[in-house]
């Protein structure tokens, strides 16, 4: 039982923190990574990680690298009790919350250090080294951090663990490396991180990490409609590991759904087994861990068929893209207009017609500005449309990380109109597609809310000698089940699936290979391998 005093810190704790989150809003949270652990769970973890500390009875030097305001400090006095705890350290970089700690937890040993964990840990002004971690690090993306801090950051991951980390990982990676770099050998950690690295090719270092440099006890993934955090809108796994070399026969538990004490569904995957799966979230099967890839890397894929590319980011589509009866109200030279299609959303069939000029026979149709005239150009000969992009500095526009990159800024990404499409996100579960195809007969482009899908190599050929069979080409996108695509893709919080260009390449083919044996690729597995 948790002492009465402690129990009446935590609710102090619990109002302290809304209080705080209060201050800063859901947009400055997410860009800072800061969400808090949920009590009740991180007094499950700490639970589980007493379990496997089985009989041992040595004393806890406990340490959590973002401390926040102290929700797995509270739990870890819970279920190891304040006298087992020999040392405590918690290191946070946002004043509000080191400042509430200390006030909160000083009298029960919790020191505070105040700091960004990566550069304390960088300069060896990290207290001695602890001997349990419980953590969930801040979820700062890939594209909050600045290029010198990403750059800080792999070598400083290199130099402290040898991991290579991919520039595309979140800021909760570094932690994890960092920070076991810092935990004593044979130390025990258990982290509440993101599931996305358990899919993505950014995670592969991580994966590796864990899978050949510690070893890794448990892996629980929540069911992604159970949302952890409910602003973060993150699917989320449970992390833990000892601070050793795993044994060669060594097995991991995976589970799944429900709480750590009580999962829907659990397995024991072989770490030779698990070094060699691309995505560990089909791990463990079971009904509701609807995530099964059908290629092997064998067989033949959509990749084979299909050059898949994203659509375009225009910078801002409320500026860019507009009514094409707007766009000609004012003006605006139609030469320098693109058909392209609405979001999916108002897509209300997955067959698209065109009109005679090429554009969608949709009740709303849409235009992107695209143009390549330098700005004396387009004021000279185009005062209307001149006038129109000249509206975007005071709208603020001409600060986006995109048009910044762009010359001219209103020149779009290159791309030809392609006859099907993909969704790249979506919802959907047992055989139901998360994603829609759809068959487009005009000359709309997509924006980066689609995946385009060109045919090449045979099956162009194949199209252009019939193209009426064209229509069974999109048949047969539409028979490739949600289990698969959701298996290649990835899965947030709340259930929102997305799958990237080269995950919908890897889906099998061999639907289309079985109609027609004519479109088999010319290059083979292994010249695909070694070419």
């Amino acid at each position: 039982m948790i002492a009465y005093e402690d129990s009446l810190i935590e609710s102090r704790r619990q109002a302290i923190q809304a209080e705080i989150d209060t201050r800063k809003s859901a947009a400055e949270r997410n860009r800072l990574g800061q969400f808090a652990t949920p009590n009740a769970l991180a007094v499950e973890i700490a639970r589980y990680v007493k379990s496997v500390l089985g009989r041992t009875k040595g004393s806890i030097r406990f340490a959590d690298p973002s401390i926040g305001s102290g929700s797995f400090f509270s739990a870890a006095l819970e279920v190891f009790g304040s006298k087992r705890i020999s040392s405590a350290v918690g290191i946070e970089l946002d004043p509000a919350f080191a400042d509430a700690a200390r006030d909160l937890w000083a009298n029960a040993g919790l020191e505070i250090v105040r700091g960004d964990f990566t550069r304390v840990v960088a300069n060896g002004s990290c207290p001695p080294a602890p001997n349990i971690i419980l953590a969930n690090p801040p979820y700062v993306r890939h594209h909050h951090l600045s290029r010198e801090d990403k750059e800080r950051l792999r070598r400083l991951a290199l130099k402290m663990t040898g991991v290579e980390v991919n520039g595309l990982a979140g800021l909760y990676v570094y932690f994890l490396l960092l920070a076991t770099a810092w935990m004593e050998d044979g130390g025990i950690a258990a982290w509440l991180i993101p599931s996305e690295f358990m899919d993505v090719n950014y995670g592969a270092a991580l994966k590796s990490f864990l899978a050949d440099r510690v070893t890794l006890i448990r892996a629980h993934r929540f069911d992604p409609d159970d949302v952890q955090f409910g602003d973060a809108l993150v699917s989320s796994v449970v992390l833990v590991f000892r601070k050793t070399p795993p044994a060669a026969a060594h097995a991991i538990e995976f589970t799944y759904g429900g709480t750590l004490a009580e999962p829907h569904a659990r397995d024991l995957i072989s770490r030779e087994q698990l070094c060699q799966s691309r995505k560990w979230t089909v791990y463990p099967s079971h009904a509701k861990n609807d995530r099964r890839t059908l290629s092997d890397g064998t067989g033949p894929t959509l990749g084979d068929l299909f050059r898949v590319q994203r659509g375009i980011a225009t910078g801002c589509n409320k500026f860019f893209v507009l009514d094409r009866a707007d766009a000609k109200s004012l003006g605006l030279p139609g030469k320098y207009l693109r058909p392209i299609l609405p979001s999916p959303r108002h897509l209300k069939s997955t067959s698209i017609d065109a009109d005679s000029d090429g554009y969608p026979l949709l009740d709303r149709q849409l235009c992107v500005i695209d143009c390549n005239l330098p700005e004396t150009m387009v004021e000279a000969k185009h005062p209307e449309l001149w006038k129109y992009l000249r509206s975007a500095q005071s709208l603020g526009i001409m600060d986006g990380y995109l048009i910044g990159k762009r010359s001219p800024w209103y020149k779009q990404e290159q791309r030809e109109p392609s006859p099907f499409l993909c969704t790249y996100m979506g919802r959907g579960s047992a055989d139901k597609q998360p994603f829609r195809f759809i068959w487009n007969r005009s000359k709309a482009i997509g924006t980066n809310l689609y995946l385009m899908l060109y045919p090449q190599h045979n099956l162009a050929a194949m199209l252009r000698r019939h193209p009426n069979r064209a229509e069974a080409v999109h048949a047969l996108l539409g028979q490739v089940t949600g289990h698969e695509l959701r298996g290649e893709g990835r899965v947030y919080g709340g259930g929102l699936n997305k799958i990237e260009p080269s995950e919908l390449a890897r889906v099998s083919a061999a639907s289309f290979l079985k109609l027609w044996p004519e479109i088999r690729p010319e290059v083979h597995p292994q010249g695909k391998l070694f070419g």
